[in-house]
């Protein structure tokens, strides 16, 4: 498996304005400084009236197929 560590911080009105529809997405940078694209989908059990905060570990298996998400 593969890690990656990263923040994130967007308002809830930025969130469902730009990442509400089907095919969107989110681009994150890790912590390392690789640029990682999520679908927004992934982070919808995260949002909260005051949007999506915090520290975020994306797990991967070895052929960089999604594993989980989770908030640390």
């Amino acid at each position: 498996m593969k890690y990656y560590l990263f923040s994130l911080s967007i308002s809830y009105q930025s969130f469902v304005a730009h990442y509400s529809g089907a095919a969107s997405h989110v681009q994150v940078v890790t912590n390392e400084g690789m640029k990682i694209r999520l679908p927004a989908s992934r982070f919808r059990p995260f949002l909260t009236q005051r949007g999506i905060n915090g520290q975020f570990r994306l797990t991967t298996d070895h052929s960089n197929k999604f594993i989980k998400l989770e908030s640390l």
